[in-house]
């Protein structure tokens, strides 16, 4: 019988007593792929998309590392921070309000119940925080609050953990996953990570996301970067 997956009370317990690691710029976090490189490639491709933006909407926030990188080539942006997370929300704060003159607004709670209007940002970004959407309901109606929150032309990227529809080619990618993290710390690490994961996140393929990110009414949707069980990618209202 399938253990049930970690509740809302037990995600933002995790993420309170892990500011340290999600505050690190350089180098991302060592259990994603890739990390730094998408960090990147979501910044460079939210500047280039809406390089006369004003309002920035960072989903699950974490400790601020994506609003930071889009600061860096976006300036002076109004940013509006969401997370679980108290500490992680006092810690983005913290760091975004050095970087942009204009207001940072730290909203807690779960994107899945805050209203966040309409016709308000022009760039959202949503690092490794949908993977915790359960069904496809919730799938569908946070993608369809992102589009709606969008001013015309602006962009929503998203870097995250992904699964894959075909079963087989799941367990070589999670078997490639599992090699990865043992080699960055050992096999305890990766029993660790694998063990968090299965508890709990609940990701989608790559092909689904995309697919009902078209659904809610994006036109255009661009893969950035796809390396094993982790992909950057958004779309364009």
């Amino acid at each position: 019988m399938m253990k049930p997956k970690s509740t809302v009370d037990e995600i933002r317990a995790r993420f309170d007593n892990d500011v340290e690691r999600f505050s690190n710029l350089e180098t991302g976090q060592s259990a994603t792929i890739d990390a730094p490189l998408m960090l990147d490639l979501v910044a460079e491709a939210a500047a280039a998309m809406t390089p006369r933006a004003a309002a920035l909407l960072d989903i699950g926030c974490g400790a601020g590392n994506y609003s930071l990188k889009v600061l860096e080539r976006v300036p002076n942006l109004e940013v509006t921070v969401v997370d679980l997370s108290q500490p992680m929300l006092d810690r983005a704060v913290e760091r975004i309000g050095r970087q942009t003159s204009r207001p940072v607004t730290a909203v807690r709670g779960d994107i899945r119940d805050l209203d966040i209007g309409r016709d308000s940002f022009d760039i959202i970004v949503a690092a490794a925080v949908l993977h915790h959407l359960r069904t496809d309901d919730e799938w569908r109606a946070v993608f369809s609050k992102c589009y709606a929150t969008l001013r015309r032309g602006g962009s929503m990227w998203i870097a995250d953990l992904v699964s894959h529809d075909a079963g087989e080619v799941q367990s070589m990618m999670w078997a490639r996953y599992g090699a990865y993290l043992e080699a960055v710390r050992g096999a305890e690490y990766r029993d660790h990570v694998l063990a968090y994961v299965e508890h709990e996140d609940t990701p989608r393929s790559l092909a689904y996301q995309t697919d009902v990110l078209r659904a809610v009414g994006f036109g255009r949707v661009e893969i950035l970067h796809k390396h094993g069980c982790f992909a950057a990618f958004g779309a364009i209202k």
